[in-house]
């Protein structure tokens, strides 16, 4: 069984089918999926698909690209939801200096803010961090995020950054990009992370693998993923499956000693 880390289900990308896609992730080797929040709003959907499916999660949480307009008033909602019995984390969270907006100062309230919410509920982060590493990796270690625990999501650096989150004890969420041609510094990545330190990502409906690159993504093309990361452990798909689910269960803070993370429910 496959652990889908992070995605989006919620994303208007999936309106036209988003019913008959998620009843058919099981079948095609899906066992759990977090679906992530990006916004106020996305939190709030990601609420809902949590609780309508059994094997799906929901992170609470603002992306960096949308903190331009939060409020106070959004910690103590995001603090409430958070308290949902199936909500495992506080996510996805960072800073994005790929766009010019909202202002660098303004992401670094909200990634501070939102690093504290974790810290006070006890809920691991899933940390978005895009042509920010420095800024991100100071203010984690400012926040002592070593003792929250969490993922580097949609991991974009290179091996030094990568060690120091691993010295954190943080995880690396590997999706799509592992497989793209252009993809070398992952790749290398990869290699060099030990398995026990590495979890399965789709960030649905983007960042498809090849050879559907360019195409919807959606949890039934992590196979692709895996495939690519077996080669470049040179493992079978077996052990990286039974590895990553049990990273992913740790990950969450879900129970250790089920095939199915569900069944807690």
């Amino acid at each position: 069984m496959i652990f889908d880390t992070h995605a989006h289900y919620d994303d208007e990308a999936f309106d036209a089918d988003r019913e008959a896609l998620l009843a058919s992730l099981p079948e095609a080797g899906i066992g759990a999926v977090v679906n992530i929040g990006a916004s106020m709003e996305s939190t709030e959907r990601s609420l809902a698909l949590a609780a309508r499916y059994p094997f799906i999660y929901a992170a609470a949480g603002v992306h960096p690209s949308e903190c331009g307009d939060m409020k106070e008033a959004d910690i103590e909602r995001l603090k409430e939801a958070a308290a949902g019995e199936k909500t495992v984390a506080i996510g996805e969270i960072g800073l994005d200096y790929y766009w010019d907006e909202p202002d660098r100062k303004i992401q670094k309230k909200w990634f501070d803010r939102q690093l504290s919410l974790a810290a006070e509920v006890g809920l691991p982060v899933i940390i978005h961090s895009r042509d920010a590493a420095q800024d991100t990796l100071e203010m984690m270690k400012a926040a002592h995020a070593g003792e929250i625990g969490g993922v580097i999501h949609c991991f974009s650096y290179g091996k030094e950054m990568a060690r120091e989150y691993l010295n954190m004890g943080f995880f690396l969420g590997i999706g799509g990009v592992v497989t793209f041609q252009n993809g070398r510094k992952l790749k290398e990545v990869v290699e060099y992370a030990p398995l026990s330190s590495i979890v399965l990502e789709t960030d649905c409906p983007y960042l498809s693998p090849v050879p559907l690159r360019g195409k919807r993504n959606s949890s039934r093309n992590l196979p692709y993923v895996a495939d690519m990361i077996c080669q470049l452990k040179g493992i079978d798909r077996e052990t990286l499956e039974r590895v990553t689910w049990q990273n992913a269960l740790r990950l969450y803070r879900l129970p250790q000693n089920t095939e199915n993370a569900a069944l807690k429910y």
